[in-house]
């Protein structure tokens, strides 16, 4: 596997930057990056930063949903537009106070969908939490009206078994609704609301002529052997139980969908995306923990499923957890909609004992004949890396911090390559741009789009490739 090794240890010093170069040597762990360092490899620029808005200060920063000239940025405390016409100056358009984890983000005309996993008192945005012991709590979906920019309009609410961990927009062939599909998991007997066994996904169904009648169309059942039983060995060994899914991504110009369902993945049939089918499951119970994310190369051929060991809260990027836990596994579509195993990809550069880092959220980067993908590794920084040879995946690019103050709770939830430009979604210090100047990306630069829900996957044209 392609690694990358430190050109030369810089200074300690608060916001010290360092380029660092690409070579095939091993990571050392004497090339962990001090506090206040910022590492980058040659071919990637740091462009802008902007610092969480004052009104969601001290609150984490989680996914992000592009549309226009509009970044959407979610936050356990709401979230915030930018206005990302000028990408080296983003400004913020507005600043919504509305709290409930983790608020996963999508986005489609006039609508903001968010996700809500944290059980609250009531569904309005001054709610408090509340037991989901309490029959009267809510957890589920919100619906703003963002036509208004400046000021957003909270319209609807759409209450879920156990809640929306996260969801997935699903377009109609017709144009006139759009299904939004809610992950969520870890029942109880003691919430009336989210009873074991929960192996199904929440389906609504919103008519985009009237999205104040969105409503819960089906709670089809994906697991009905149960799914994976776990196997109950403590971190770092063991296999998560599957109850319920954490994150499922959609390509409807394929029909199909690809679930991260905590101990299993799964290849879905949703062309009737009212009645999903599961053509194909896959367990990895020796080194993925918990089946995290999903995301398909633009020919639908294959899919990147992540493992997030630790659930975002352990140091896994180091020689004592290895190369293949905490991992990406690539995963190639075989005739008959079967997904094969080819390999695993993880960052080789070493982190701190203080920092948690695992494979989190990312996107494809539209580069034509080829497949590659930038994503967030937590306090692992941003990697941008190429799976074109699904066994012999290699990083070609990447931007890091050092150590933060507090211990495991840093880092990038998201990093998503959106016309031109690289955009991350930091725990704590904002929302960054990066840019990558690389002839193996550069083509990128010519793919506009105009929206970009990462777990709504469109395809990009690749003359050649069918």
């Amino acid at each position: 596997m392609f690694t990358l090794r430190r050109s030369g240890r810089a200074l300690a010093v608060t916001g010290a930057a360092v380029v660092l170069a690409l070579s095939a040597n091993p990571v050392q762990a004497a090339d962990v990056l001090a506090p206040g360092e910022i590492a980058m490899s040659a071919n990637v620029t740091h462009v802008a930063n902007v610092p969480t808005p004052t009104a969601l200060a001290g609150t984490i920063n989680t996914d992000i949903a592009f549309q226009g000239d509009y970044a959407y940025v979610g936050n356990y405390g709401g979230f915030t537009i930018f206005d990302i016409r000028n990408p080296k100056r983003p400004v913020v358009k507005s600043s919504v106070v509305c709290p409930g984890s983790q608020m996963d983000m999508s986005v489609y005309g006039d609508l903001l969908f968010g996700s809500v996993d944290s059980s609250r008192n009531d569904d309005s945005c001054a709610s408090t939490s509340q037991s989901a012991s309490v029959k009267e709590s809510w957890e589920g979906v919100r619906i703003f009206d963002v036509r208004d920019k400046s000021n957003p309009k909270y319209i609807k609410s759409v209450e879920t078994n156990c809640g929306s961990h996260t969801h997935t927009l699903v377009p109609d062939k017709s144009g006139k609704n759009v299904y939004i599909y809610v992950s969520s998991y870890s029942p109880s007997a003691s919430f009336p609301d989210c009873q074991p066994p929960h192996d199904l996904i929440s389906i609504i169904k919103v008519p985009l002529n009237n999205p104040t009648a969105a409503s819960v169309v089906a709670t089809p059942v994906l697991f009905p052997d149960g799914g994976n039983p776990g196997d109950g060995q403590p971190y770092p060994n063991g296999t998560s139980a599957t109850t319920g899914c954490h994150d499922i991504t959609a390509y409807p110009e394929k029909g199909l969908a690809a679930g991260a369902c905590m101990g299993d993945g799964i290849l879905l049939d949703i062309r009737d995306p009212e009645r999903p089918k599961v053509l194909d499951v896959v367990r990895d119970d020796e080194n993925f923990a918990f089946w995290h994310s999903a995301t398909f190369n633009n020919e639908g051929t294959k899919v990147v499923f992540t493992d997030e060991l630790g659930g975002g809260g352990a140091a896994t990027c180091n020689e004592a957890i290895g190369p293949n836990r905490g991992a990406d596994a690539i995963y190639d579509i075989a005739p008959g909609n079967k997904l094969t195993f080819r390999s695993y990809f993880k960052i080789s550069r070493y982190q701190d004992d203080t920092e948690n880092c695992v494979a989190h959220n990312g996107s494809l980067i539209p580069v034509k004949g080829r497949d590659i993908m930038v994503q967030a590794w937590y306090q692992g920084g941003v990697s941008i890396w190429d799976f074109t040879d699904s066994a012999h995946p290699q990083e070609i690019g990447y931007f890091e911090r050092g150590p933060w103050s507090e211990p495991l709770s840093a880092g990038y939830w998201s990093a998503y390559y959106y016309n031109g430009y690289i955009y991350g979604s930091e725990f704590n210090q904002g929302f960054d741009v990066l840019r990558i100047n690389d002839p193996r990306t550069n083509q990128a630069k010519s793919v506009k789009m105009d929206i970009l829900n990462v777990q709504s996957q469109g395809s990009y044209r690749e003359p050649g490739r069918h």
